[in-house]
């Protein structure tokens, strides 16, 4: 019997999810049929009669009319309260049914598509006339139209919204923050930092993740020591994003912190303080780097060894040697990569080795460190790589045999 309740009460909870949406659109459809007096009468016949169609019972409609709308750009100008009064139109709507000539909308809001959403877009494609009216729309007590809103804004990038936008990562509704922060890493304004850094400590770790990545987009360095915090983050993604923001800023003075998070329980977050040593490239990065190319997780050590490479320093010659014989083909590949950056002429020997490996991307990059370092030592296992099965091998041995000045004829 409990059992039956439970799925009583499911049922009846997404049933009042429904009434909800319909009830919301249903009130968008009024409030837009209200104003349909108001549209302009110097309007476009084609741009009249799709804001006519906002106001539909239908919320397909509404939706296939904002995205027509879209498509005129500046010439929609009309459409913008009435589209602005979309925003808060959460009806879910397959965007199949009349976006059939298009690819999906990467780089809309989210998946779950709504009329409101796809009005955001048309206010984005209108520009920068569309920019005060959507400031406004921040102030809209429907959450649903303020998310849309802070997205819309970030779409198109104008700085005078970035004073509305800091104000708004105080809204009651994560989502609308969350939106927010993005908005202001998008538009990457230097005057969002030390709101964005107030906002490291929001108590939603979506929230939280997506102020990080902002950060990182802005890439100004006062967000350090607040990336450097957030790298204790409760949340793994934080955590991850923390660092990556950290290595797009080149913060030098995170790499012992950087260096610590390479031991994280979390192998996405160690992979990212990796890359992040590797972006900064503090050569005090190099022991916790080189410890990392033994971590369980090969991705972890795939990027341990770029980093290496990309910092340069002859200290990890002889781990890097050691990953070359990595079980992980990748590894192996990278590895032979950061030697020939590096060109520390201890790898020589090592690289080979690495010309015969079973795996051909492996030949290939040890072919290209070998030239890298122009050791005349490599020339006779260069010459022999000329006869490899793959062609890509035998173009690789052939440049590095030119730059150690090798007759390959």
């Amino acid at each position: 019997m409990k059992a039956n309740l439970i799925k009583g009460a499911g049922r009846l909870s997404i049933v009042l999810i429904a009434v909800c949406f319909i009830s919301a659109g249903l009130l968008v459809h009024a409030q837009l049929t209200a104003q349909r007096g108001r549209i302009p009468s110097d309007t476009p016949a084609d741009v009249r009669e799709q804001i006519e169609l906002l106001s539909s019972q239908d919320a397909v409609k509404r939706a296939a009319a904002a995205y027509s709308l879209s498509k005129r750009g500046e010439k929609a100008a009309a459409a913008i309260p009435f589209l602005i009064e979309l925003l808060g139109d959460a009806t879910p709507v397959d965007p199949a049914l009349y976006r059939k000539k298009d690819s999906w909308c990467g780089g809309c809001p989210n998946q779950d598509h709504t009329p409101g959403k796809e009005a955001a877009i048309a206010l984005t494609d209108i520009g920068d006339k569309a920019v005060e009216p959507l400031i406004a729309a921040l102030g809209d007590g429907r959450g649903e139209a303020r998310k849309n809103a802070a997205w819309a804004l970030g779409a198109i990038g104008n700085d005078k919204a970035v004073s509305a936008l800091t104000g708004v990562l105080k809204d009651g509704d994560a989502r609308v923050r969350e939106q927010a922060a993005w908005a202001l890493g998008a538009i990457g304004n230097s005057r969002a930092v030390e709101a964005l850094k107030a906002t490291l400590t929001d108590p939603e770790a979506d929230v939280r993740e997506q102020t990080a990545w902002a950060l990182g987009a802005i890439g100004d360095s006062r967000a350090v020591d607040g990336l450097t915090a957030a790298l204790k983050d409760a949340d793994a993604k934080v955590r991850e994003q923390a660092a990556w923001a950290l290595g797009a800023i080149g913060a030098e003075g995170a790499a012992e912190a950087l260096g610590e998070v390479l031991k994280d329980e979390d192998a996405s977050v160690r992979k990212q303080a990796a890359w992040a040593s590797g972006a900064i490239g503090d050569r005090r990065a190099v022991e916790p780097l080189t410890a990392a190319l033994t971590d369980y997780d090969s991705g972890v050590r795939e990027q341990a060894a770029w980093a290496l490479g990309a910092i340069g320093d002859s200290k990890g010659v002889e781990a890097l040697n050691a990953a070359l014989r990595d079980a992980d083909s990748d590894v192996r590949e990278q590895a032979a990569w950061a030697l020939g950056a590096i060109g520390d002429k201890r790898a020589v020997e090592a690289l080979i080795v690495a010309l015969k490996d079973e795996n051909s991307e492996v030949r290939s990059q040890a072919a290209w460190a070998l030239g890298a370092i122009g050791d005349s030592r490599a020339a006779e296992a260069l010459s022999l790589a000329m006869k490899d099965p793959d062609a890509k091998v035998r173009k690789q041995a052939a440049w590095a045999l030119g730059a150690i000045g090798f007759d390959k004829d």
